[in-house]
């Protein structure tokens, strides 16, 4: 028989853990980090859309609470979790047309600055040879 106990993990590294996957940050990352399956995580994950931070309490124990409750606590936290990420995502886009902005600028002057070729370019010092 194995005497190996079982890990419990408290809400706080939890929530850390559902806070990083909603950032963007590699699930696999975090599941090696703590030493636990993919498949935690993502109870931890579903747990944490279905009821809110309560959904992350030890061994997975939600607490009793009346369904009205919890379908309003989900919903806020998605709506929440959805606006955060436009708002990032808002100001990638402005920082990436703000870039191409500036290389297309950059694309015109470099084009204006170039004098037209009217043959293959300057003479060259020596003749060919002719073999």
């Amino acid at each position: 028989m194995s005497t190996a106990k079982r890990r419990v993990f408290n809400r706080a590294v939890k929530l850390s853990a559902v806070r990083r996957l909603m950032a963007g940050e590699s699930a696999r990352t975090i599941a090696q980090e703590l030493q636990i399956g993919l498949s935690h995580l993502s109870r931890w994950w579903a747990s944490y859309r279905r009821y809110g931070a309560d959904g992350l309490r030890p061994a997975h124990r939600p607490r009793k609470m009346d369904a009205e409750k919890l379908e309003p606590m989900a919903a806020a936290a998605d709506f929440a979790v959805a606006q955060q990420r436009i708002r990032e995502l808002e100001r990638k886009v402005g920082q990436q047309q703000l870039e191409l902005d500036f290389f297309q600028n950059a694309f015109r002057q470099v084009g204006k600055a170039r004098r037209p070729s009217d043959g293959s370019g300057l003479r060259t010092s020596t003749p060919p040879s002719r073999q």
